[in-house]
């Protein structure tokens, strides 16, 4: 398994999974028909906006529909031969700290039949280095009280429950437990 830049020449796997179901945001299903329609409109402009240190690209939408500036980010897809998920790391350049709206600096989904593979576990591990890269101290990473799975990965690379906590209304205001990985 390894992390790979998005590319045109992989695009139709990732096209492939998401045909197939998957959702590359774990907050909002309809992001799946959206990047669809990226896709069909732009393929080129697609991959691009994966790379983003400069937060050129455009709003990113909330699950209540609202919209916020784009974070430094980019995302790498999880690829063990074909594609198997994603993981993107977004930052605030100069500060650890997340404006209110942004719920960690990692965020991952590995794609249904290749889930219990370890696959997330070594995408965190493997973004590690890049988020020292951006001279972060540590990185947060939030998921849901029930997401047991999500809650082995974090441990398993080192980290310490900070708090339990409501996410704000644009996220529906469900519980969610928030981890630090020290760097």
């Amino acid at each position: 398994m390894e992390l790979l830049a998005p590319s045109l020449d992989r695009l139709p796997a990732y096209v492939d999974a998401l045909q197939r179901g998957w959702s590359p945001d774990t907050e909002r299903d309809e992001a799946r028909d959206e990047e669809l329609l990226e896709i069909r409109q732009s393929p080129e402009a697609f991959v691009k906006k994966m790379d983003d240190p400069q937060a050129q690209g455009g709003p990113i939408r909330l699950p209540d529909g609202s919209f916020v500036p784009r974070l430094p980010s980019f995302r790498r897809w999880i690829w063990d031969g074909e594609f198997a998920g994603a993981i993107g790391m977004r930052w605030t350049p100069g500060s650890p700290d997340l404006p209110p709206t942004c719920l960690g600096h990692l965020g991952y989904t590995v794609v249904p039949w290749k889930r219990g593979l370890g696959y997330a576990k070594a995408a965190v591990a493997l973004m590690l280095p890049e988020a020292r890269k951006q001279n972060l101290p540590y990185v947060e990473i939030v998921t849901g009280v029930d997401n047991v799975a999500s809650q082995r990965v974090i441990l398993a690379n080192g980290g310490t429950l900070i708090e339990r906590f409501r996410k704000g209304a644009q996220y529906g205001g469900t519980e969610a437990l928030r981890y630090r990985i020290a760097l």
